[in-house]
């Protein structure tokens, strides 16, 4: 049998690179049957057995969080396993509390005096309660009821902005397959240089990559069987559709069948070699498909150079997923197994209280500095909103102190926040105007603001300027006319 390939995700938690991932026992279980522990934990036994002893899971999986802390506490081979879950909390802040209380609700369920590593997922970053939220799960670490932090669906800027708070993210666990291939560049270019580990999940599309859809026509998404087939169909259809996506599997096959291997092997294979990669997730159904043997066979062979190229020529054929990391759950096009989230996203809570006066609307973030100097953050008249100039500071914490990208989008994320309590979105700026402290930050800041600016290009003013505060590189204000 060949030798599992094994990584250090964080001192003490060295983990097998193929990660078995228990998201279908929420399908497994949508109907209202709940799985028995005791009588499924024993399928993982087979994994763990085989040297495939990490599990990744979450709160929101069914039952696997139960399942998995009952093979790891009752069956010898679980005695070793590796337990990875996520938080994915209802939008809106967070206290101290009902972080405290989310951790020690997946001890409970996972049988355990602590997580080994707990993935934090945030629906919507122009609020800041999930940096608050990171912060705290960091202090619960230092007690001890964590034993590294990760986080889900991060995109590059806000893995960044984390960072340079010093929050010690070692891992981002994020969509990434050779049809969704958005976490190579920026994002693997920053983990690679950050110590963050990629934890690619949708690497065979819910099964998609696989010998039993080569060569067949395109199935209609109302007969999927499975919430993560609707998913990635969803995925393939904006890559270019089913025929492009045929192309790649055929070539799969191809290099498939000159290494002996199954599709779904190769393109894990491939996908292992990425820059920052530290393990793949492999999804099973237990007790009814177990794939241990292929999940193993991923260390016994080697893509050849040519091989590679000839994967990626057939990649390069395919339409770009747009955006960053983990957008398909913030911004259109909604890649979910539920399609269009926008209603969703809609009943978060504004950041900021409005004040309604006769004439306009205004909104106080409650700094001592907006009383003091008699301003508001922002002022709607009518249809314009005047948003202050603002800078990267949050509570007592100041972001990204010798970081100025991280800077910058944490600053056009304030200013998001404060045109969306007053009605109004990023994309209703007509003009922003920046103020930089050193010019030899410029470009950086710059580039912040094309990416985040990009479909939107407002009239902009950049000028050097005394910013009042050492710790600040960049500060900004905007004006929006509400469309």
């Amino acid at each position: 049998m060949a030798e599992i390939e094994r990584i250090t995700l964080a001192p003490g938690i060295n983990i097998s690179r193929a990660i078995t991932g228990l998201w279908q026992i929420a399908d497994m279980e949508k109907d209202g049957t709940t799985l028995d522990p005791a009588s499924t934990s024993q399928f993982m036994a087979a994994y763990a057995e085989a040297g495939l002893d990490t599990f990744d899971m979450a709160d929101h999986y069914g039952s696997a969080e139960i399942i998995a802390g009952y093979f790891k506490k009752n069956l010898p081979s679980g005695k070793n396993a590796h337990l990875f879950t996520k938080w994915v909390p209802k939008p809106g802040p967070v206290t101290r509390d009902e972080v405290r209380k989310a951790v020690l609700e997946r001890c409970t369920r996972l049988q355990s005096e602590k997580v080994e590593l707990l993935q934090y997922h945030a629906w919507k970053f122009s609020n800041p309660y999930w940096l608050d939220t990171l912060i705290y799960l960091q202090e619960l670490q230092e007690e001890g009821l964590i034993g590294a932090i990760g986080v889900t669906n991060f995109d590059t800027a806000h893995l960044r902005i984390a960072k340079s708070v010093g929050v010690k993210i070692v891992s981002n666990q994020i969509s990434y397959s050779l049809v969704d291939q958005r976490g190579g560049g920026a994002m693997a270019d920053f983990c690679d240089a950050n110590g963050v580990k990629i934890l690619a999940y949708g690497t065979l599309c819910g099964g998609f990559i696989s010998k039993k859809w080569l060569g067949k026509s395109d199935p209609s998404s109302e007969a999927l069987p499975n919430w993560s087939l609707m998913k990635y169909k969803r995925f393939i259809d904006v890559a270019g559709g089913w025929d492009k996506f045929q192309n790649v599997l055929r070539t799969l096959d191809e290099v498939g069948n000159e290494v002996g291997r199954s599709i779904s092997t190769v393109a894990s294979k491939y996908q292992l070699a990425q820059k920052a990669v530290g393990g793949v997730i492999i999804g099973a159904r237990l007790g009814e498909n177990a794939h241990i043997d292929d999940a193993v066979s991923l260390f016994s062979f080697e893509l050849t150079e040519k091989q590679r190229e000839r994967i990626s020529a057939a990649l390069s054929l395919l339409d770009k997923i747009p955006g960053d990391c983990g957008d398909e759950y913030r911004k259109p096009p909604y890649l979910t197994a539920s399609g269009d989230l926008s209603h969703h996203l809609e009943d978060f809570p504004p950041v900021y209280k409005v004040v309604q006066s006769e004439t306009k609307q205004l909104i106080d973030s409650g700094t001592t500095w907006e009383s003091l100097a008699g301003y508001s953050r922002a002022v709607r008249v009518g249809d314009r909103v005047l948003v202050s100039g603002t800078t990267a500071t949050h509570g007592a914490v100041a972001v990204g102190i010798n970081d100025p990208e991280a800077q910058t989008h944490f600053v056009i994320d304030k200013i998001e926040a404060s045109l969306e309590s007053l009605g109004s979105k990023l994309s209703d700026v007509v003009r922003s105007r920046i103020f930089v402290s050193d010019l030899k930050n410029w470009e950086p800041i710059a580039r912040v603001h094309g990416v985040r600016f990009a479909d939107i290009r407002p009239a902009n003013t950049m000028v050097q300027a005394k910013l009042i505060g050492d710790e600040y590189l960049v500060e900004i204000e905007v004006e929006a006319v509400i469309q």
